[in-house]
C-alpha cells in the first residue's frame, strides 16, 4: 500500500525553484488546493525577493471541536517550534485563509542537510498547523501523563465540517475514526477495505502496530459525543496508542499516520475502483473480439459481364 507523504510537493518545488534565483527579484502569486480541502497560497515580491508570504486555509471545523483565534489548539506554539526565527505569523491573516505567515529564506542554514530538512518541514505545514493538538496529546502520552486542561473526549477536525476522536488516559490514546463517504461505491468498498484493514494487522510481521478495530456502530468511546458526529456509513475505525508507538522519531510518523488516515482510506478505495474499471473494460475488450472471431466468414462471389453473380466450386 501507498502512503500519502507529508511534505506538499507543489511547496517543494517553488521553494527549491526559487533557492536556487533567490537574489532574483519574481512577482509570484499562486495558489493550490491539497486534500480535505487544505488550501495554500504563495507569495513573492521583487521588492522582498528573500521573503515568501504562505497563507493556508485548513477544512471547516465542526461544532464540537475547540479552536482558538481560528486555528487548532497549540498551531501557534507549533508554528513557531517547527520554524523557529525563520517566521513572522501575521495578524489578522489575509482573507479567506487560517493563518499567514512571513519566511525569510534568507535565514536557512547553510549547511546543505539541514537547509533541506527545513525545506521538508516548511513544506509540511499542514502537519504542523492540523497535527497540533494531536501532538500535544501524544507528547504526553510519551511521559505517560495526561494534559491537565483537556477533555476526556478530544474533536480534532481532519475534513470540512467533520472531526475524528481522541480519548487520552495515562498509558494510552484511543483514536476514533468515523468514516464517512457520499459516493455508494465508495461507502461499500471502504467498508470492505477497513475489515481487511483489521484483519491484516493480526499478521504475524504487524505485531507492534497500534491495535486496530472496526465497529458498524459506535464504540463505546465515543459515549458523550454530539449525534452528528455518530452517524458513519461506513463504520467507526478505533486505534489505541501506546508510548511505544510515540517514541523519538515515531511521534512524527504517528501524528501525520493518523492525521491522514481518512485521505490514505479514500486514496486506497479511488485506486481500487479504478483497477475494477481497468479490469472490466478490458473484460469486455476480450468479450468483443472473441464474439468478432466467431462470426461466420462471408463467402465471395464474382459477377459476369451481363452483372450476374455466380460462385466458384472446386
Amino acid at each position: 500500500m501507498i502512503l500519502l507523504q507529508s511534505p506538499s510537493r507543489f511547496l517543494i518545488q517553488i521553494l527549491m525553484n526559487r533557492l536556487q534565483n533567490l537574489e532574483k527579484g519574481v512577482e509570484m502569486d499562486c495558489h493550490s488546493v491539497e486534500f480535505d480541502d487544505v488550501r495554500y497560497r504563495i507569495q513573492f515580491s521583487t521588492k522582498e525577493p528573500q521573503i515568501m508570504v504562505l497563507s493556508m486555509a485548513i477544512p471547516a471545523p465542526p461544532p464540537e471541536t475547540v479552536f482558538i483565534g481560528g486555528l487548532p489548539l497549540g498551531a501557534i506554539e507549533a508554528i513557531k517550534l517547527a520554524y523557529g526565527g525563520l517566521v513572522q505569523i501575521l495578524d489578522p491573516p489575509k482573507d479567506g485563509y487560517n493563518v499567514t505567515m512571513k519566511l525569510n529564506l534568507s535565514k536557512l542554514p547553510t549547511d546543505e542537510e539541514k537547509r533541506h530538512a527545513l525545506l521538508v518541514k516548511i513544506a509540511s505545514v499542514r502537519e504542523v498547523v492540523l497535527g497540533a493538538p494531536l501532538r500535544v496529546v501524544l507528547k504526553h502520552l510519551q511521559s505517560r501523563t495526561v494534559a491537565p486542561d483537556i477533555d476526556r473526549l478530544v474533536a480534532l477536525v481532519h475534513r470540512p465540517k467533520e472531526s475524528f476522536f481522541l480519548l487520552p488516559q495515562a498509558e494510552k490514546v484511543t483514536v476514533v475514526f468515523p468514516m464517512r463517504f457520499k459516493d455508494n461505491i465508495d461507502t461499500v468498498l471502504a467498508t470492505s477495505f477497513l475489515q481487511e484493514f483489521v484483519e491484516a494487522r493480526r499478521t504475524a510481521g504487524l505485531n507492534n502496530a497500534p491495535p486496530c478495530l472496526w465497529s458498524p456502530s459506535p464504540p463505546l468511546e465515543l459515549r458523550g459525543a454530539p449525534n452528528q458526529a455518530l452517524t458513519a456509513n461506513a463504520g467507526f475505525v478505533t486505534f489505541v496508542i501506546f508510548p511505544r508507538h510515540v517514541e523519538g522519531r515515531k511521534l512524527d510518523r504517528t501524528v501525520w499516520s493518523l492525521s491522514s488516515f481518512h485521505a490514505y482510506v479514500s486514496y486506497h478505495v479511488k485506486c481500487s475502483e479504478g483497477f475494477m474499471h481497468t479490469r472490466m473494460r478490458r473484460r469486455v475488450e476480450s468479450l468483443i473480439e472473441a464474439l468478432d472471431r466467431a462470426k461466420p466468414e462471408v463467402e465471395k462471389s464474382k459477377k459476369t459481364a451481363h452483372g450476374r453473380s455466380f460462385k466458384r466450386h472446386a
